[in-house]
């Protein structure tokens, strides 16, 4: 059974004004299931032209509207990326569901040169006012925090306000939490990992985007689930990574939300560095996954058909 109206936890920073649209964006943003699955289209940034030009990648990546393009022709949940990028294509791609993410920094400084600050771009204010004026279909907002950087107070404050902020206009909020600095020993290890999943739910987020746990020498379908009870009410998803084999990616997608206990996924490259053709089945066999609840067999033969 799907999740309904009933089903929705409002959060108490909902004001009663707001609830109804934030009840109808979280149903559209989960597409009923519970569960968020992610189109990441903020690599553009974040990575430069690395994932969008080269060698294993599809020419048509090349081109920023073969995003708009997957998201349009696909099943997705909702489609991530920079305001700046929406107004540029959103005029051509009025019935994507969009969540705009607002920060974004390269990965030019190293952090051996300087800890990560990924500073506010716009405030919500701002998207609740492009939302009004461009009639399109804006359901959230997202943002990023390297916990353990020297700057983690600055924006944990900023990811604080956008929440409250967020939520007064009724909108779906996601944070990327990713533990990184000179202070930071491992990046993704997995006791690490749940303290950034908590660190959401003290935040009043309503999705937490982590990296999936590693640990040397330690091989389980457990190793995600401290994260998991760490987050309490805010559903974690899962970073989609690198590219690799369309097999391996969907048996992973389907132990982190099935055994792991994740509540969705946020996949960029494995999708769009492929043709438009192969990235709008990739789409489909994630979303089959994640929102239908398919199994891996299932999932591929949708990519493979």
């Amino acid at each position: 059974m799907g999740t309904k109206e009933k089903d929705v936890m409002m959060p108490m920073d909902v004001p009663s004004h707001a609830q109804k649209d934030y009840i109808e964006n979280y149903l559209t943003v989960t597409r009923e299931s519970g569960r968020l699955m992610l189109f990441a289209g903020d690599q553009k940034v974040e990575h430069l032209n690395n994932d969008f030009f080269g060698e294993g990648i599809h020419l048509d990546d090349a081109n920023p509207e073969h995003l708009f393009k997957i998201a349009d022709r696909a099943n997705i949940g909702v489609f991530a990326t920079q305001l700046g990028l929406i107004a540029r294509y959103g005029m051509d791609y009025p019935d994507i569901p969009y969540l705009i993410k607002l920060n974004s920094k390269t990965n030019l400084v190293k952090t051996s040169q300087s800890d990560p600050f990924n500073n506010q771009w716009i405030d919500v204010k701002q998207v609740a006012d492009f939302q009004k004026n461009s009639g399109l279909k804006i359901l959230g907002v997202g943002y990023t925090i390297y916990l353990g950087s020297e700057y983690e107070a600055d924006m944990l404050r900023q990811a604080a306000q956008i929440i409250y902020n967020a939520h007064h206009h009724g909108l779906v909020t996601v944070l990327w939490i990713y533990p990184r600095g000179k202070a930071v020993v491992d990046e993704k290890d997995p006791h690490l990992i749940a303290g950034a999943t908590g660190v959401a739910s003290c935040m009043g987020s309503d999705f937490v985007k982590v990296n999936y746990p590693e640990k040397q020498g330690y091989e389980s379908k457990e190793i995600f689930k401290e994260a998991v009870l760490a987050a309490g009410r805010t559903k974690v998803v899962c970073a989609g990574g690198s590219s690799v084999d369309v097999k391996s990616f969907l048996q992973r997608l389907y132990d982190q939300i099935f055994i792991s206990g994740a509540s969705g996924n946020a996949t960029g490259r494995n999708i769009h560095q492929k043709s438009l053709e192969e990235a709008v089945k990739m789409c489909n066999a994630v979303y089959a996954i994640t929102v239908d609840a398919r199994k891996v067999e299932e999932a591929l033969k949708i990519y493979q058909s």
